[in-house]
């Protein structure tokens, strides 16, 4: 006797996990958990060789277990975030955001500073990385700033997102972290131009931007030393990128095999900024298109997905957040291939952090919020894909 195949809820069902599972897209949901799954996968590749620069630790596997509580936690404050409304995303990243600047603001007096630089807050097991919940706040705040602004109903959107842009970009130089002010101001400038900026605004922050990136090299010698090392491996300190350049390549097609990786052992910080490394080295160029495939769905999709939304709020955020991802995404795996200078910025849902981790989560549960297939949510006719009704 055949059984035929029952979904877990009946579209008849209006409860509001039911409502959730037929709106929600799939799709981008299931590339998310695939990449969260990566990470997981490649945590318990890289903790034995990442535990050997801590004397401390004797479970060789130490970062392996706290991968899966951080992506479990991202997974639950993804999905949790999913359920929200566009004026619940509205909501609580004004929280989010507020609570991300203050914390941003104690930093130079109770925060620990590595390396350098004074980014996260101790709170006993865990670091937190405020920045990391600033970027998708911030993104969803300046984009509905902009669509008050549109409106023309007296609300000085524009200045309001400037002046908490500059407020956030400021706080980030004083830590100071260069790489994530760029990538804020770069996924702030796309939203700004999304919003449907004039041209002439567009050519006076790409002037003061020319000007903020000379300044950021003149200022910060840590960024011209990574410059330097950039345009001159040769006379400069590379060890890091060449090792990691040397695993990507021993990778080969199919790579070493699991738990067969030799360069891992010799780059530093290869649990985080350079998991990317890790996995090409063990598994190869097949794991490594399989990566950049997932993104480029998830930013592909998800950017489709926005541009036919209805509502000018709901369009400019998700395509701000999934560009946030992308962006974020293309930064690491450059880096990792040597072909931009180091940045010190972590592999979405695959890098070894809590703070990246959840704040992936949220930035991911944002953008599925407001991309559910809600009566009205998107204009009439149209589709993911062209010629095809939303899925």
């Amino acid at each position: 006797m055949s059984t035929a195949y029952a979904p877990a809820f009946s579209r008849n069902d209006k409860g509001p996990i039911a409502t959730w599972f037929w709106t929600v897209d799939r799709g981008l949901l299931g590339a998310a958990l695939g990449l969260m799954a990566i990470g997981v996968a490649l945590s318990f590749a890289s903790s034995p060789a990442a535990i050997t620069a801590d004397d401390s630790i004797s479970d060789p596997f130490h970062y392996s277990w706290r991968m899966l509580v951080w992506a479990s936690g991202g997974v639950a404050l993804m999905l949790l975030t999913s359920l929200l409304s566009p004026k619940g995303v509205r909501r609580i990243a004004v929280v989010a955001l507020l609570l991300a600047i203050a914390v941003m603001a104690l930093l130079p007096f109770i925060g620990d500073e590595v390396k350098g630089a004074a980014r996260w807050i101790n709170l006993g097991p865990f670091s937190l990385q405020p920045s990391e919940f600033a970027k998708p706040s911030l993104i969803v705040f300046a984009a509905w700033m902009f669509a008050e602004a549109q409106k023309g109903q007296g609300v000085p959107g524009v200045s309001i997102a400037f002046g908490v842009y500059a407020l956030t970009v400021g706080l980030l130089v004083i830590q100071p972290d260069i790489g994530q002010t760029l990538l804020i101001t770069t996924t702030f400038i796309a939203v700004f131009f999304m919003a449907g900026v004039p041209l002439k605004w567009m050519a006076v922050i790409g002037t003061v931007g020319v000007a903020g990136i000379v300044s950021i090299y003149a200022l910060f010698g840590h960024v011209r030393d990574r410059v330097a090392v950039f345009l001159n491996p040769g006379a400069e300190d590379s060890h890091q990128i060449d090792r990691a350049s040397e695993a990507i390549r021993a990778g080969g097609l199919v790579g070493r095999g699991v738990g067969e990786g030799v360069m891992k052992r010799h780059v530093p910080d290869l649990h985080t900024d350079f998991i990317y490394s890790v996995g090409a080295e063990e598994f190869g160029l097949i794991l490594s298109l399989i990566v950049i495939g997932l993104y480029a769905f998830i930013v592909v999709r998800g950017m489709s997905r926005a541009m036919k939304l209805s509502d000018s709020f709901a369009q400019t955020a998700a395509a701000g957040l999934f560009m946030l991802i992308g962006l974020q995404a293309c930064i690491n795996v450059a880096v990792n291939l040597n072909l931009i200078p180091t940045k010190g910025m972590t592999l979405p849902f695959i890098s070894y952090g809590g703070s990246s981790m959840l704040a992936m989560g949220l930035t991911m549960g944002f953008a599925l919020a407001l991309t559910r297939k809600r009566p009205g949510a998107y204009e009439p006719g149209a589709g993911v894909w062209p010629g095809r009704g939303l899925p």
